[in-house]
């Protein structure tokens, strides 16, 4: 069953991920204090205070040292280190992160763009982050979200169906058969690659190991925002509240008991199968009415609020 665990918060929220039931990051929009960055412990949610300004589009960490990264407009990316966030230097104080991945803190990638031109692809490597270079073919298209597997390889997806592979070194565009947008990518455990996007309808493509793209969007699916994969589940989320799971090869779309107006923005499972999905009103401003979903064997805290 899916259970609300917040809604109707003053920040819509735009990126959901933890590194298991009891360590969960949520994060999103800036209702006037600074970008909405809330953590559940496995007893309760608490609103973290950033020092920064303006809204937070995705968060990413590890487990191996504690870090978490954050990014949003104006170019910001802020690194938790356990006590505190601070704000990293990057390449440019203009464009929004829209997607952050690493393969460890030491080797991660945020992109984005401006609104939805201008992407860039930027590298942190354990010292300073550093623009990477755009293939040709991509230039005036922005980029809204990345996810890897291993050190030198991810995936990065944008608009009018980009789509690019990160080998560590350089990027390379591939062809997903679509020119729809895509805004949400990721990779599961045995190399598969979903992405996901739309406009009004959506679209749904997965790259089987062997590098075939696949269109398996259900008939008549809405608009998708995100997806995740692990070795034995998949799901998407979009307009509406909807949600899309993985049945063996296909896609079906999953019927909840919740009639919910706002949009599930990201989608994690974590390591137990529990399904998180953040969202809000989120598609036009003010981003608000923050939401979030659980569905799992946990029981939950809600949050009070501060």
């Amino acid at each position: 069953m899916h259970r609300v665990v917040m809604e109707q918060l003053p920040a819509g929220l735009l990126s959901v991920w933890g590194t298991s039931a009891r360590d969960v990051w949520t994060v999103g929009a800036d209702p006037g204090d600074g970008p909405y960055v809330l953590r559940y412990d496995g007893d309760a949610w608490t609103r973290i205070a950033t020092g920064a300004q303006g809204d937070a589009w995705w968060v990413h960490g590890f487990e191996s040292d504690g870090s978490v990264f954050v990014g949003g407009e104006g170019g910001m990316i802020l690194r938790w280190d356990g006590a505190s966030f601070s704000r990293m230097e990057t390449p440019s104080d203009t464009p929004t992160i829209f997607g952050i991945w690493g393969s460890g803190p030491d080797d991660v990638l945020a992109v984005g763009g401006l609104g939805r031109a201008a992407g860039f692809v930027w590298h942190y490597d354990g010292s300073a982050w550093r623009a990477i270079d755009l293939p040709e073919a991509l230039m005036g298209r922005s980029l809204f979200k990345v996810w890897g597997r291993a050190r030198g390889d991810a995936w990065i997806v944008g608009t009018d169906g980009a789509v690019l592979h990160w080998d560590g070194e350089g990027l390379t565009m591939h062809d997903a058969g679509t020119t729809r947008t895509l805004f949400t990518v990721h990779v599961g455990p045995d190399g598969s690659v979903a992405a996901v996007g739309g406009a009004g309808s959506g679209v749904l493509v997965v790259r089987d190991p062997e590098g075939v793209w696949h269109d398996v969007a259900p008939e008549l699916v809405p608009q998708l925002f995100g997806v995740f994969l692990t070795r034995d589940d998949g799901r998407a989320v979009g307009i509406n509240g909807s949600f899309v799971r993985r049945e063996g090869a296909t896609w079906v779309i999953d019927e909840t008991d919740l009639a919910l107006a706002e949009t599930l923005h990201s989608v994690w499972i974590d390591p137990d199968g529990g399904v998180w999905a953040a969202g809000g009103q989120v598609l036009a401003e003010p981003l608000e009415r923050g939401l979030l979903i659980y569905q799992g064997r946990e029981e939950i805290a809600p949050y009070e609020g501060e």
